[in-house]
């Protein structure tokens, strides 16, 4: 992930993935409207296919009525549509290397998960199984990360014989690899704080956090997702592991991506639903990258800048500008239930809602701020 990247720049990257064949790249197209080629047939996706997306953001459609801006500028978050992998990928099988090195460099993965039949759509595997699907991937990811290790363990174990101090990394790096020799991905073992440091430089593909998409028939929306067998056997391997699942139906998103607002939302009240799919992947995305939202609001521009869950006043400021992070003096503060409360900021100063906030402050996610500095 790009260290606390403000709106508008790169937010952090999520790959959209990965058995041939189980629509990710229509989902991909209906999020980005990127026009990534989709088709029945496996490793339709060979280069990666990149999008910007827009995070929804209810609280800065409500800004904007309030002010009226000259500009709207929400938060936003890369996507990568990668080629499906299948057996032997980490043994170059299918392009694998290549389609791994292109997970490796992102910072979050949604899996997309095939849980629906259709026989006029091809499954690699020649059935429907997303246990199967999501045993195979991982079994790949772990195979190219242990190799991984067995290096990183052969270069610490010579550098302890001048440094005695390595030999807790060494012990840690060799039990993290038993564990992953018994079929366990990096995420699904418990890891400190301490030894969390000694994976900061190694680039391990099953330690990213994971969103399995579980794409879905339209009639398991209407007839509801529970009696999906497929979904409730993705949901108990999430579980498992520590990752999350969203049910989501590829080709309904993409019809919906074409509606105008008013027909976007017929649809949806007539499928029961209150949000797009991809709404709720997106939003689930940025959360799943540790990423918050702090707002700036005025006639000239409403904002949502993106920062790092845990970030400090000063360095939050410093996303708009490094001078203000340099110059920082006070943050002035008030929450958006507040805001929305009292109708304007000057009701909301009168009423003692707006607060000031020192270096100290760790910014909470819909803090509406103006920050106030001297350089």
């Amino acid at each position: 992930m790009n260290d606390s990247p403000s709106s508008g720049e790169r937010t952090g990257n999520s790959p959209n993935q990965w058995v041939p064949n189980v629509g990710k790249s229509t989902l991909f197209n209906a999020i980005t409207n990127a026009g990534a080629q989709s088709a029945n047939y496996p490793f339709c996706t060979i280069e990666p296919n990149v999008g910007m997306v827009s995070v929804p953001d209810e609280r800065l459609d409500k800004l904007a009525e309030m002010y009226n801006p000259d500009k709207f500028t929400p938060a936003t978050i890369e996507f990568v549509d990668i080629a499906g992998l299948v057996k032997g990928a980490s043994q170059g099988e299918g392009l694998g290397n290549k389609f791994l090195s292109h997970i490796r460099e992102v910072d979050a993965i949604i899996h997309v998960v095939r849980c629906f039949e259709n026989d006029d759509i091809t499954h690699v595997d020649g059935s429907v199984d997303p246990a199967r699907d999501i045993e195979t991937i991982n079994l790949e990811l772990v195979l190219s990360d242990l190799d991984i290790l067995t290096r990183r363990i052969d270069s610490r174990k010579k550098a302890m014989k001048g440094d005695k101090k390595l030999a807790g990394e060494v012990e840690f790096l060799e039990r993290l690899a038993g564990e992953m020799e018994n079929g366990k991905t990096a995420r699904s073992v418990e890891i400190s704080e301490e030894e969390q440091e000694y994976l900061k430089d190694v680039s391990l593909l099953t330690i990213k956090p994971v969103i399995y998409a579980c794409n879905m028939g339209e009639n398991d929306f209407i007839d509801g997702i529970d009696n999906n067998k497929y979904y409730k056997a993705v949901e108990e391997i999430a579980k498992a592991e520590g990752a999350e699942t969203l049910p989501i139906c590829a080709e309904m998103e993409a019809e919906i991506a074409q509606l105008d607002d008013e027909e976007k939302a017929m649809f949806l009240a007539d499928m029961g639903l209150e949000k797009r799919g991809l709404d709720r992947l997106i939003k689930k995305s940025y959360s799943l990258l540790g990423l918050i939202s702090y707002l700036t609001a005025g006639k000239p521009e409403v904002r949502a800048w993106t920062i790092k869950k845990g970030t400090k006043a000063p360095q939050a400021a410093g996303k708009i500008h490094t001078d203000f992070e340099r110059g920082f003096i006070r943050a002035e503060v008030v929450s958006f239930d507040d805001l929305m409360a009292c109708g304007s900021m000057a009701a909301a100063k009168e009423k003692g809602l707006v607060r000031s906030e020192g270096k100290e402050y760790v910014m909470k996610d819909g803090d509406i701020v103006l920050f106030r500095f001297n350089v």
